[in-house]
C-alpha cells in the first residue's frame, strides 16, 4: 500500500530535517536572570521589553511584555527565532496583550491575555524545553497555530517539498512551482496528524523539533492532515496547529490546547517523555492554567478486542464530541485497545478499518475511572469490502491507496511533473486496475473515464448494483455513470463535503460516501466476448477550471455480483 493510506495511527516518529552547518550567529540575553537557582543560571530577568527566561541548561528565550510574541530563542549562543522580520508566536501576532511572569520553585511561567484567549510559556529548570499552552474560549481571535519562526541557514531540509520559494506561482499565494515542473508549498507535509509526534530539523549537533499535543481540543481526527512546517528564502516555520479550516470535516473545538512542545537536542530526537501520549505534567497541575484539567480529572477506555476485522488492514479506535476528540491504534492481533487521558463526557467510539468507520457505539468516561467494553463485533455489512462482487477497483479502506497518483498528492500538486497522466481507461482483468486508474477525477481535467470489463451470460441477465466509494470533493463533484452509452444514472445529490480545497492542497481527507447505481439488465450487452463500457462523469455546476474545478477523490469502485 501507498504511504498515504493506511499505516497504523500510534506513536510513531518522524524527523523531518537532514545536517547542514548551524549557523554561528549569536544573540545573548542581556543583563543579569533573576529568581532561583535550581539549575546553575536558571530563572528570569525583565529588560523593559521583555520577560527573559535562562532555563540553566543553554537555552534562553524572551516574549514580549506587550504582544506575548517569542522575540528570542536561543540556544549555546546561537539566535535560532526569526525569519522575515517575525517573530514566533499565535497565528500571525495576537497583537496588544497583557502578559505576566511568575516563578513557582522549577518552573517559570508566563501568561499571555489576549481579550478571551489566553496563551502560556513553561521554561523548567535545567531542560531545553519551552511547554505551550493555548486556551481559546470562542471564535473572536483566529487563532488555529503557533508557529515557530527559525532563521534561515541554520537547518536543511530533506524533504522539500514544503519550500514555498519555488519562481512561478500557479494557485492561490501558495501554491509555487519550479522550473523543472515540481511543485512546493507549505501545505505539503506527506503526514497525518496521527502519524507523527514531532517535527522539526537537525544539523547531527543541534536539534529543533514541535512536539505536538494530543489534539484533543483541535478538529478532524487522527487522519486529518495540516500545514506542519515550510521553509522559504528568508527561514523556516515549525507548526503545531490548534484548529485548521481548509478540508475540515468537523467544527471547531474550543478550550485549552497542550502541552506542545518546542524542543532542543544535541541532534538526536526529542525525548520520548515529551511525546503527547505520554508527557506527564504533574508539575503544571498548580500553576492555574486557564482549562486545565490534571490527570486526576480524566478518565480511560479499554476494550478488550474487536470481531470482525479485515486483518489485512490496520484499525484505529476513535473518540469525539463537541467537546475533545482522542484515537489510538487496536492491536492487531485481537483488536484490544486502550485510549487514556479523556475528559469526562459521553462520546461517539468509531472503528475504522484504515480510514473507513466501520462501527459506532456510544461510551461514557467518567474521570478517575476506566471505561472497560466487551468485544465490539463489526457486522459483515458494516464492511463494503465483504459484499460479493463481480469485479473490485481498489479497497474499501476510506483512502485512494493504491490508486494512480495517489501518494504523490499526499505532497505535490496534480499538475506536478512528477504525476502520471490523469488520463487513461481501465481494464478489468489487466491486474493494473487499480494502479491504472486516478485517485482524483476532475470535471474539467478527466471526466468520462472508461472501465472495460466482460459479464458471463448470467451476469450480463441480471439487474446490478455499482458502487463508487469516495473520500472528499470539491465543488460538489461527484460521478455519474453511463453504461455502454445506452444507460445513463441520473445525477446523484452531493453529499456534505468540506467547502475549502482540498485535491490541490495535498488532503484527500473529507467525508467517505459511497454512490449507489441500480444498473438494468438491459444496459449490459448480450455478447460476452465484448466489453461492456462504464463511463465515469463528474457532474456539478460550482467550481472553475483544470484542477480546481468540481472532483472527487476515489476510495474504490465495484459492480455486485
Amino acid at each position: 500500500m501507498s504511504e498515504s493510506a493506511n499505516r497504523p495511527v500510534g506513536r510513531r516518529t518522524f524527523v523531518l530535517g537532514s545536517a547542514a552547518a548551524a549557523g554561528t550567529a549569536a544573540a545573548a540575553l542581556a543583563g543579569p536572570l533573576a529568581g532561583s537557582a535550581a539549575a546553575a543560571g536558571f530563572g528570569w530577568s525583565d529588560d523593559g521589553s521583555n520577560y527573559a527566561v535562562d532555563t540553566g541548561a543553554g537555552l534562553l528565550l524572551k516574549v514580549s511584555k506587550s504582544n506575548g510574541d517569542l522575540t528570542s530563542l536561543v540556544y549555546k549562543g546561537t539566535e535560532y527565532q526569526g525569519y522575515g522580520g517575525k517573530n514566533s508566536h499565535i497565528e500571525s501576532g495576537l497583537g496588544a496583550s497583557t502578559v505576566t511572569v511568575k516563578q513557582s520553585g522549577s518552573t517559570i511561567l508566563i501568561s499571555v491575555t489576549h481579550g478571551t484567549l489566553k496563551h502560556y510559556y513553561a521554561a523548567r529548570s535545567g531542560e531545553n524545553n519551552i511547554y505551550l499552552w493555548t486556551d481559546k474560549a470562542d471564535a473572536s481571535v483566529s487563532a488555529t497555530r503557533y508557529i515557530v519562526r527559525v532563521r534561515a541557514g541554520l537547518f536543511l531540509n530533506d524533504q522539500p517539498d514544503s519550500y514555498t520559494y519555488a519562481p512561478t506561482t500557479i494557485e492561490a499565494s501558495d501554491v509555487f512551482k519550479k522550473s523543472d515542473g515540481q511543485t512546493r508549498s507549505k501545505h505539503y507535509s506527506k503526514l497525518r496528524v496521527g502519524d507523527y509526534d514531532y517535527i522539526g530539523w537537525s544539523t547531527g549537533s543541534v536539534g529543533l523539533y514541535m512536539v505536538r499535543s494530543n489534539h484533543e481540543k483541535a478538529s478532524g481526527g487522527p487522519f486529518y492532515r495540516s500545514l506542519l512546517r515550510h521553509q522559504s528564502a528568508d527561514g523556516g516555520g515549525l507548526y503545531e496547529i490548534l484548529h485548521y479550516g481548509e478540508n475540515q470535516t468537523e467544527a471547531q473545538r474550543f478550550g485549552l490546547q497542550g502541552p506542545y512542545v518546542i524542543a532542543f537536542t544535541d541532534g538526536g530526537a526529542p525525548s520520548s517523555s515529551l511525546y503527547h501520549a505520554n508527557l506527564t505534567t504533574s508539575w503544571a497541575d498548580s500553576l492555574g492554567i486557564s482549562g486545565y484539567v490534571a490527570a486526576s480529572g480524566r478518565g480511560k477506555v479499554a476494550g478488550v478486542g474487536i470481531t470482525g476485522r479485515n486483518t489485512a488492514f490496520p484499525y484505529t479506535v476513535g473518540l469525539a464530541n463537541s467537546a475533545a476528540q482522542y484515537w489510538g491504534s487496536a492491536r492487531s492481533s485481537d483488536g484490544y485497545f486502550s485510549l487514556a487521558g479523556v475528559l469526562p463526557g459521553t462520546y461517539t467510539l468509531t472503528v475504522f478499518k484504515g480510514e473507513l468507520a466501520v462501527h459506532t457505539s456510544s461510551v461514557t468516561v467518567t474521570a478517575g475511572a476506566t471505561t472497560t467494553l466487551n468485544t465490539l463485533a463489526i457486522p459483515s455489512s458494516n464492511d463494503p469490502g465483504n459484499a460479493s462482487a463481480i469485479w473490485r477497483i481498489g479497497d474499501w479502506n476510506g483512502s485512494p491507496s493504491g490508486f494512480k497518483n495517489a501518494d504523490l498528492m499526499t505532497y505535490a500538486h496534480p499538475s506536478d511533473s512528477r504525476a502520471e497522466s490523469w488520463t487513461g481507461n481501465v481494464v478489468i482483468g489487466s491486474g493494473s486496475e487499480t494502479s491504472a486508474f486516478p485517485c482524483y477525477l476532475w470535471k474539467d481535467v478527466n471526466s468520462g473515464i472508461i472501465v472495460y470489463f466482460k459479464l458471463t451470460a448470467t451476469q450480463a441477465a441480471a439487474t446490478h448494483t455499482l458502487r463508487i466509494g469516495v473520500t472528499t470533493a470539491y465543488a460538489n463533484g461527484r460521478p455519474q455513470v453511463v453504461v455502454n452509452d445506452n444507460w445513463t444514472s441520473a445525477v446523484p445529490s452531493p453529499p456534505s463535503q468540506p467547502s475549502t480545497r482540498s485535491l490541490t492542497v495535498g488532503s484527500y481527507r473529507g467525508n467517505n460516501h459511497t454512490f449507489t447505481y441500480s444498473v438494468p439488465a438491459s444496459a449490459w450487452l448480450t455478447d460476452t466476448s465484448t466489453y461492456n463500457t462504464l463511463k465515469i462523469y463528474v457532474a456539478s455546476g460550482s467550481g472553475s477550471t483544470s484542477f480546481l474545478s468540481a472532483g472527487t477523490a476515489i476510495d474504490a469502485i465495484d459492480l455486485l455480483a
